[in-house]
């Protein structure tokens, strides 16, 4: 199985703003941090946003935030909402193939989806950031972090 750079970039996003919390953050910043479309991210950005996953604001000042705390981000659902297609093989989604009856195929993959899809869904963005690997993700990525891990402010 193989996820979509849409889903991989909602859920870098998530992880971006989950770690330079509590300050807003743009989509010119996540795109350069990343090295990807500012154009495409702002696709993933609509999308987090309608679906509660992000607040933005408008105007000087705004920017983006998460919208829900990271412990109630839900690895698995973000999953589920970003991927157009979770079908495995063609049957999934059309149920047209000669040997639909008998095959078992369909049962075994619907079976791994189910495991893959149960793995994500025991983790959430607070498991991604956790104390070990977040301030170093955070230096990878350029946000400046205080001795305590939070995010600080950024002066333009």
């Amino acid at each position: 199985m193989r996820l979509t750079r849409y889903t991989d970039y909602a859920l870098r996003t998530l992880i971006y703003l989950g770690l330079h919390e509590p300050q807003q953050s743009s989509i010119a910043q996540i795109a350069r941090a990343y090295g990807i479309s500012e154009n495409h991210l702002t696709k993933v950005v609509h999308q987090l946003g309608r679906l509660g996953l992000v607040r933005t604001s408008r105007g000087r000042g705004g920017g983006l935030r998460l919208g829900k705390p990271p412990g109630e981000i839900v690895v698995g659902a973000v999953v589920r909402q970003t991927e157009d297609d979770l079908a495995l093989v063609e049957c999934f989604a059309t149920g047209a193939c000669a040997i639909t009856a008998p095959c078992r195929l369909k049962h075994v993959l619907g079976e791994a989806l189910a495991a893959f899809l149960a793995v994500l869904d025991r983790y959430t963005l607070a498991d991604l950031l956790g104390d070990d690997a977040g301030p170093e993700i955070a230096q990878l990525l350029g946000i400046p972090l205080s001795p305590g891990g939070r995010s600080l402010p950024e002066h333009v």
